[in-house]
């Protein structure tokens, strides 16, 4: 199974507002940058968005090493909330409805096609891929100013 690398960050300008998302992928001496963003979104839609574009990208299973400053979404992967959201119709713990079930559901999918392994990254700090991924975040958002 070949090991990809993946950084991935979401950027909304206003909660909800103008958004984007940015990526990278790694795999040997390969590096594919990508984004993209909407109109009118969450910050938590564009990390989603982000991890799941990257994601849908590779062509087989792959070992991912995944990579963001989002712990919104490390934290639902790594300790599986999303899946006991999933598992309970949508609904959280709190008997609140989950945010952005059509995404996780993506996601879910796409974890369970690959073998994802998660990292948090402090955002804004010395990972340059994760700045990187910011950046064009960042000016995706733009766009829609």
């Amino acid at each position: 199974m070949k090991t990809v690398t993946i950084y991935t960050d979401g950027a909304c300008s206003g909660n909800p507002g103008p958004g984007g998302w940015g990526a990278i992928l790694q795999y040997g001496p390969h590096t594919k940058e990508l984004s993209g963003g909407e109109a009118q979104t969450t910050n938590n839609r564009m990390e989603l968005t982000a991890v799941i574009q990257a994601l849908s990208l590779l062509k087989e299973p792959c070992a991912v090493e995944l990579y963001s400053d989002s712990k919104y979404v490390i934290d639902a992967l790594e300790k599986g909330w999303a899946k006991s959201w999933q598992a309970k119709g949508w609904v959280k713990s709190d008997k609140k409805p989950a945010l952005n079930p059509d995404l996780w559901e993506r996601l879910l999918q796409l974890c369970g096609y690959h073998t994802v392994r998660c990292h948090w990254v402090k955002g804004h700090a010395e990972n340059p891929y994760n700045n990187r991924c910011d950046q064009m975040a960042v000016a995706e958002s733009q766009k829609y100013k």
